[in-house]
C-alpha cells in the first residue's frame, strides 16, 4: 500500500481517503482504473479547494495487505472513507460525494446534453477494440466528432462551463484510455481536426487534478492486454514510466 496526500491535514478541515487500485505493473503506483481516477479527480478539486484534505491510497489486489482483507474482504477499490464510514460502490461513492463531502455539490451539474454526447464514447471504444476494423473506428469518431462539436457550440474551456465539474471528471480520463490504448492497439489517432475536443485536451494535460491522477502509459495498456488474456512483456514491464500529454502543433490553445 502506497499513500500521498493533497490539502493540508489540519482540524478546521475533514480528512477523506481514497483507496485506488495499484499498478498491475509494479503493485505501487496508481493503476488504470477509470472509476479511481474519476473519483480521485472529483475529490482532487475540493482539496485545491480547502473544503478537504485528501489522503490517496494505492492497493495491490494481487497482493493486498491483511488490514485490507480484514476490512473489506474482496471489495475492490475504488472505497471512499470519510470520518470512519467506509463507502464501497460506485454509485454510492458519486452520492456521497455530492450530498456529504463539503463542497461536492458544486461539481455535480445537470445538463442533458453534455450526458447525452459523451455517454456513449467509452464503449465504441471498447467496441474498436474488439473488431479492430474500419466501421468501429469510424464510430467512435463520430462520438468523439458529437464532443468536438459541442465544445465548439459552447464556446467554453470544459464541458459544461470555464470550471471543471462531474463530467469533466468522467469524461477525461477515457479521453487519456482512447488515446493511449487506440494508438497501441488499433494504430488509432485523435484527428487533429477535432480541434475544440484537442484543445480540451491541452486544458486537461495542464490541471493537476488530472496530472496527479493520471496512471502512466503503460498501465493502461496493460489493463486492457489483461482484459484481452495477454501480458505485458518483461521489458514492457520494466519501462520507466511513460505519460502522453502532448498536442499537435496545429493546436492553437
Amino acid at each position: 500500500m502506497s499513500e500521498e496526500t493533497n490539502g493540508q491535514a489540519n482540524g478546521s478541515v475533514p480528512e477523506v481517503e481514497l483507496i485506488i487500485k495499484a499498478s498491475t505493473i509494479d503493485g505501487r503506483r496508481k493503476g488504470a482504473c477509470l472509476f479511481c481516477q474519476e473519483y480521485f479527480m472529483d475529490l482532487y478539486l475540493l482539496a485545491e479547494l480547502k473544503t478537504i484534505s485528501l489522503k490517496v491510497t494505492t492497493v495491490d489486489m494481487l497482493k493486498p495487505p491483511p488490514d485490507f482483507r480484514s476490512n473489506f474482504e474482496a471489495t475492490p477499490p475504488p472505497i471512499l472513507i470519510d470520518n470512519g464510514l467506509a463507502v464501497l460502490e460506485n454509485d454510492k461513492i458519486e452520492r456521497h460525494i455530492m450530498k456529504n463531502i463539503p463542497g461536492g455539490h458544486n461539481l455535480f451539474v445537470q445538463d442533458k446534453d453534455v450526458a447525452q454526447r459523451t455517454e456513449n464514447v467509452y464503449s465504441k471504444f471498447k467496441l474498436m477494440l474488439l473488431k479492430r476494423d474500419d466501421a468501429s473506428k469510424n464510430i467512435l469518431l463520430t462520438h468523439l466528432r458529437k464532443i468536438n462539436d459541442h465544445l465548439a457550440e459552447r464556446g467554453t474551456r470544459f464541458l459544461t462551463g470555464d470550471t471543471m465539474c462531474c463530467f469533466d471528471c468522467e469524461l477525461m480520463p477515457k479521453l487519456q484510455h482512447i488515446r493511449v490504448a487506440g494508438r497501441y492497439f488499433t494504430d488509432f489517432e485523435i484527428p487533429s481536426e477535432l480541434e475544440h475536443l484537442w484543445r480540451y485536451m491541452f486544458h486537461m494535460y495542464q490541471l493537476d487534478a488530472f496530472t496527479q491522477s493520471c496512471p502512466a502509459d503503460q498501465d493502461i495498456i496493460n489493463h486492457y492486454k489483461q482484459q484481452q488474456g495477454t501480458r505485458m512483456k518483461k521489458h514492457e514491464e520494466l519501462e520507466t514510466p511513460t505519460f502522453t500529454t502532448s498536442i499537435p502543433a496545429t493546436i492553437n490553445p
